[in-house]
């Protein structure tokens, strides 16, 4: 069974995350926990920087302007939640995971992320196609 003591940190008082510390002999190896965490975050950092660099590059016509907004700070407040859960797994030698709905919360971000992406490609091929 894991121990699990939470560490949160607030960077507003709505906007927390928790990185979960696994300390008795039952949880991963830090190793494992590495393999599998550390291309995991990768990932989510690349997608979020991509979604990132969309909606700050590009006027997106099905989205109002609010909506950009609103897309793009939930973009890189996980981004940022990423970038402190990546130093507290280092800082803890991989004895830390992250929190499942958490992961899961940056997984439907970033599938929201590509819906946009795609639609935006497709609406300016369809666009480019027609003129």
């Amino acid at each position: 069974m894991f121990f699990r003591s939470a560490i949160c940190s607030a960077r507003e008082s709505w906007l927390t995350f928790c990185i979960l510390l696994m300390s008795n002999s039952d949880s991963p190896e830090p190793a494992l926990l590495k393999a599998v965490l550390d291309p995991l975050l990768e990932d989510f950092q690349h997608w979020f920087g991509r979604a990132i660099h969309l909606l700050e590059s590009e006027d997106i016509p099905f989205l109002s302007a609010a909506e950009q907004q609103n897309l793009l700070q939930k973009v890189r407040q996980a981004q940022h939640q990423v970038t402190a859960t990546q130093a507290l797994s280092a800082a803890t030698g991989n004895q830390a995971g992250v929190d499942m709905p958490l992961v899961m919360s940056w997984h439907r971000l970033v599938h929201e992320c590509w819906q946009v992406a795609i639609r935006f490609r497709q609406e300016t091929q369809a666009e480019s196609s027609a003129q």
